[in-house]
């Protein structure tokens, strides 16, 4: 059992706060209703959903920004909107929240990616996708690599976060890890099907476990064929850090070292899995962006994605709940009851 000390953990916690990650990837409007069925549809064997509540937030690459600011540090978002009404939207939502625009770039030619969910009693009931997953083009390539380059040098971090959505092709990657190594600046990825083996001696590579079996053609159904997986990816990649997410498994970490880490779930209860992977990549990002080994960050992660799958909707990591249930864990583990004071520590 991994557990992190209240002492280290609010010295982990004091360095996320500043540091600048960019964020490389497919940028996403999710719009939400909220409602009650009440009865079935005259015209169709549907369900009628009376609205009650509606909601619009950033999705995608734009959620791990908005997780990344969340835990305290400073998002730099790179990526594509259309030139529409939801593409608007998505970009007055980044300058409410504070972030910098001047890495989004505008695609007329295509649609500004938008994900509706229609919830009821707390269940999904429907998600109406609007999209585009043809590739960028090199003039896209080339405007988003401008814009990193003028930030390079202030960088602690780059995640390329991929959802298959055209943004995030194999030149860009191969320009901005080249960029990044120039400059000593760390990479971690959450990948896609697509380019999934392109992404060569980054930081950290973090497949989900549907994405390495749909890449590898293999079941991951049995600790063997995990530890297995894991060892292949390491070096197929060459990365420093593999982290291979599986869902109520919990995480296994395969490191060049020869280490392998694993760490069980800490979700209390699931609600909704969307956008954990946003959660456990930030997170993972922030803390080693602050100082945080491998492990440390890794069991981090671990407890955010664990606290936002028990909520409905995509919604990013609570830094105060992410201090508590750690130090919850850590007096329970150690056999002391937690005090009121410690754990209000983190509303200081």
């Amino acid at each position: 059992m991994e557990h992190i000390s209240p002492e280290r953990l609010d010295s982990l916690i004091t360095a996320f706060s500043g540091k600048r990650i960019a964020v490389i990837g497919d940028l996403m409007l999710d719009r939400y209703y909220w409602g009650k069925v009440a009865r079935i549809s005259p015209e169709a064997p549907v369900p009628v959903v009376e609205i009650e509540s509606e909601a619009t937030r950033l999705g995608g690459a734009a959620n791990v920004a908005h997780n990344i600011a969340s835990l305290g540090g400073s998002p730099l978002i790179f990526g594509i909107v259309g030139g529409d009404d939801a593409g608007g939207l998505l970009r007055s939502i980044v300058r409410e929240s504070g972030y910098s625009e001047e890495g989004i770039l505008e695609d007329s030619s295509r649609p500004t990616t938008c994900k509706t969910r229609v919830i009821a009693h707390h269940q999904h009931v429907v998600r109406i996708d609007q999209e585009s997953k043809a590739d960028v083009g090199d003039n896209i390539v080339q405007n988003i690599m401008v814009a990193l380059e003028r930030q390079i040098r202030s960088l602690d971090a780059i995640i390329i976060e991929d959802y298959n959505k055209g943004v995030v092709v194999s030149s860009l990657i191969r320009k901005a890890v080249e960029l990044a190594r120039q400059h000593d600046v760390m990479v971690a990825v959450d990948p896609k099907f697509n380019n999934f083996f392109e992404y060569e001696g980054v930081t950290v590579f973090k497949p989900n476990r549907k994405e390495a079996e749909e890449a590898l053609g293999v079941r991951l159904n049995s600790p063997k064929s995990i530890e297995m997986i894991g060892q292949e990816l390491l070096q197929r990649l060459k990365a420093d850090n593999v982290l291979l997410t599986l869902g109520e498994e919990g995480m296994s970490l395969f490191r060049q070292s020869g280490e392998l880490l694993k760490i069980p779930t800490k979700a209390r209860r699931v609600a909704d899995v969307s956008g954990a992977g946003d959660t456990v990549i930030s997170t993972l990002t922030v803390a080693l962006a602050g100082g945080a080994t491998m492990r440390e960050a890794a069991i981090l992660a671990n407890y955010a994605g664990g606290i936002v799958c028990g909520e409905i909707g995509i919604v990013p990591i609570n830094l105060s709940a992410l201090r508590d249930t750690i130090v919850e864990d850590y007096f329970r583990f150690v056999g002391h009851e937690v005090s009121p004071k410690v754990l209000m520590q983190s509303n200081a």
